[in-house]
């Protein structure tokens, strides 16, 4: 039910997102660094800040100290407590996952929902491209078929309709801008996506540890993609980025309103002015948002809901703040 969009609503020409594209990703890069920029420690924190993985030296257990690093070998021997202080990695690689399939091609807030997907991708992108950090991107289109892995060098080559593309994950800025070019320019297709497919794709083959961000709306069944997202979280930090537009969650009072299925092009007339309706319909969002962020808990990962109507950078730093305090809770700085 949460799938229907009205049938008048704003699609930009393929054309004209690509006459935006630069533009557009200019203005994104200002914004990320304004804001958040700062926010995370150190240079190597990526969007889910922590402790570093690699071991290093041991010091005296001060109150506060987070009781599981205490270092067992040399506390036995100095009979004095002591914890292993843990190094930040020194380069991060991060991959995204971008659903770009037709159900995102709609939006009746300040931002179309692929727009959202678009800004969510620069933001991280922004954030984590620094000191020899990678970022490598999945995006996949309508249609549910699949393509092998493509290289690039410099601007990739635009994602083809229906299909799953990988970009490599590569390091330095212009890789990234290129990465984002790719991104802005993708042409939504019609047809249901394979979100359980896309997601899989960061599990083969398998990749070193670091940062997994996948984008969408989640709107696909949550047993196609909630086995895929939990077998991710087992070697990665997992962030899903959920996109929302209000027309999801409740209907307007407007009379007969005409709505389509972007995904099947099913086309259905809802008399809107009947308020049973218009409560059954709240229900049924309702219902379904709450078994997507317990699908999304269930896996283990970070859950961030971005709306089309919102202030989606507000709600991205206030994210990332909450996520540092998280973290940090407890221990010592």
């Amino acid at each position: 039910m949460a799938r229907a969009a009205a049938v008048t609503s704003p699609t930009p020409r393929p054309a004209l997102l690509a006459d935006r594209s630069e533009a557009v990703l200019s203005r994104l890069q200002l914004l990320v660094t304004r804001k958040l920029d700062g926010l995370l420690q150190g240079d190597y924190a990526g969007l889910l800040p922590g402790p570093g993985s690699e071991a290093g030296e041991s010091r005296e257990y001060r109150p506060g100290d987070d009781v599981r690093r205490m270092d067992w070998p040399v506390t036995a021997r100095t009979t004095t407590p002591h914890v292993r202080r843990t190094v930040a990695d020194r380069e991060l690689e991060t991959w995204l996952a971008l659903d770009l399939s037709a159900s995102l091609d709609f939006g009746t807030g300040q931002w179309l929902k692929r727009e959202v997907v678009v800004a969510a991708a620069a933001a991280i992108t922004h954030l984590t491209v620094r000191g020899g950090n990678r970022i490598g991107a999945v995006i996949g289109t309508g249609g549910g078929a699949s393509a092998p892995a493509r290289r690039w060098r410099g601007t990739p080559p635009p994602a083809g309709p229906g299909v799953l593309t990988r970009l490599p994950a590569r390091s330095g800025r212009k890789e990234a801008q290129g990465l984002l070019r790719t991104v802005a320019g993708t042409t939504i297709q019609p047809g249901r996506g394979d979100l359980g497919a896309l997601i899989e794709m960061l599990n083969r083959p398998p990749r070193r540890r670091g940062v997994a961000v996948v984008v969408s709306d989640f709107l696909a069944p949550a047993e196609q993609w909630a086995r895929p997202l939990r077998k991710l979280r087992v070697r990665h930090d997992v962030l899903a980025i959920e996109v929302i537009d209000p027309r999801e969650l409740e209907l307007p009072d407007v009379g007969v309103l005409p709505v389509v299925d972007p995904e099947t092009g099913e086309l259905h007339e809802v008399q809107t002015a009947d308020p049973r309706l218009r409560q059954r319909y709240a229900d049924a969002a309702a219902a379904q948002r709450a078994t997507i962020a317990a699908a999304l808990r269930g896996a283990g990962a970070a859950h961030l809901r971005l709306r089309t109507d919102r202030d989606w950078l507000l709600d991205m730093v206030r994210f990332v703040a909450a996520q540092r305090h998280a973290r940090t809770r407890g221990t010592t700085r």
